[in-house]
């Protein structure tokens, strides 16, 4: 009874996938992540938020302009006579003492044009420059980032191709563990076999049945994740339009490149730490800025009889500054210098990983071969030991090993084709510029 209730929750398993299932390209999951992957989205948003931090330091080179208008209304004898001059309403009976001293209540309506203009900002030409390289290097990553998604969908479809060959390797294993049962309980029925052989082969198909189960799992697994990747809710079970197989490329000349994006960000952001030690030095020197003022003034809002204007410039040199700018340089200074160190730090990993990961490839491509050979190997074993247990020549105990080990080889074998394919990728991976 308990294995009949399973085979009914094992078909209802089947059953809903089968009714569910939608094929699917890696080309197409490839893209869906490129549109629509949050880890992406996220590292374009960093590369905004770097532009945002660039666009400000254009304020070194552009001017600052702003409009104002104010209103107030003063009894305060240098304020109202102040206003009086603004609004070019003075008379000579406004310079009577007693006015001077009491004047009556002033009202005065000002409308304020202000232009800043830097001409000459050495540290914030270099804070300039550190922003751009800091843009650049987030920009890098970003693109770096893209790479590393597309390695994790190579990755992901080929553990969803494996989950379907691992479904279909099981399902050939329960096709010939049920064939080997029906013969047996002929055999036991004519009194060749003992009730012993009968419940040995019943136990194998029932092991089967239980890693189908985990195997259909695993198909669930691998397309919540695809589905994760390309940031979509759905609840179709994702299925491969292609098989998995074996994938080949030369990489014995690969080497790791400079120009990779990883590198180059890296590279750009100890630019930047460059940079900003230079704009620290810098703010030793003197700043040169211009300025000017346009007004108009009245007693009635937004109104405007009376105007004037004022323009300069100004030398400022602030001499010191309690040795905040003396801290500030030493500790730009470690900070570039740590960069430097971080960067020489890894290219030295990254070149000690792809030779890691070159070594892998090796080792799984012979472990593939050995795996292949030990696949056919066990093949013919089984199909020896088939025909003589049909003609009654073989022991059911040799016959459920035989069967075991070669369904064992077959799952080992695609198992090897995964590891090879990606450690393949992963190599491709390391030494994409």
């Amino acid at each position: 009874m308990k294995y009949l209730l399973g085979y009914i929750i094992l078909f209802s398993c089947y059953f809903g996938i089968g009714q569910n299932t939608m094929p699917i390209t890696k080309e197409e999951v490839l893209t869906k992540v490129r549109e629509g992957n949050n880890t992406l989205k996220i590292a374009a948003q960093d590369a905004l938020a770097a532009k945002g931090d660039y666009l400000q330091t254009n304020a070194v080179l552009l001017p600052n302009i702003s409009v104002s208008h104010t209103g107030i209304a003063t009894t305060n004898p240098l304020m109202a006579f102040g206003s009086k001059l603004n609004q070019q309403i003075l008379t000579a009976a406004d310079f009577d003492p007693t006015l001077l001293n009491d004047p009556r209540q002033i009202e005065d309506y000002a409308t304020r044009v202000e232009v800043q203009q830097p001409l000459i900002n050495l540290d914030g030409m270099f804070q300039r420059k550190a922003a751009k390289a800091k843009w650049t290097a987030t920009e890098l990553q970003s693109e770096r980032t893209g790479d590393y998604m597309a390695l994790e969908v190579e990755k992901a479809y080929m553990q969803l191709q494996l989950a379907y060959k691992t479904v279909e390797v099981l399902e050939k294993a329960k096709e010939t563990a049920l064939e080997n049962q029906r013969i047996a309980e002929n055999s036991f029925a004519q009194g060749y076999l003992q009730k012993s052989d009968v419940l040995a082969v019943q136990v194998r198909v029932t092991e089967i049945d239980n890693q189908l189960h985990y195997a259909q799992s695993n198909i669930l697994n691998a397309s919540n994740y695809l589905s994760v990747l390309m940031n979509e809710g759905g609840t179709s079970v994702l299925k491969p339009t292609d098989s998995l197989s074996v994938s080949y490329s030369d990489i014995d000349a690969v080497s790791l490149s400079e120009n990779r994006k990883d590198i180059l960000a890296l590279d750009s952001a100890t630019e930047a730490y460059k940079q900003m030690h230079k704009a620290d030095q810098m703010s030793f020197l003197p700043r040169l800025n211009a300025f000017g003022t346009y007004e108009m003034h009245d007693d009635e809002v937004f109104q405007g009889d009376a105007d004037g204007y004022l323009f300069g410039a100004e030398l400022k040199w602030n001499l010191f500054e309690g040795s905040k700018r003396f801290g500030k340089s030493q500790k730009s200074k470690a900070e570039y210098n740590k960069a430097k160190l971080q960067l020489e730090q890894y290219k030295s990993e990254s070149a000690l990983e792809l030779n890691r990961a070159k070594r892998n490839l090796e080792n799984a491509q012979n472990k593939l071969r050995l795996t292949k050979m030990a696949l056919e190997q066990s093949e013919e074993s089984l199909r020896i030991r088939t025909n003589r247990f049909e003609q009654g020549l073989e022991k059911t105990t040799d016959l459920l090993m035989a069967e075991t080990q070669y369904s064992q080889k077959t799952l080992e074998y695609y198992m090897t084709i995964f590891e090879h394919n990606y450690a393949l990728a992963y190599v491709q991976f390391l030494t994409k510029i």
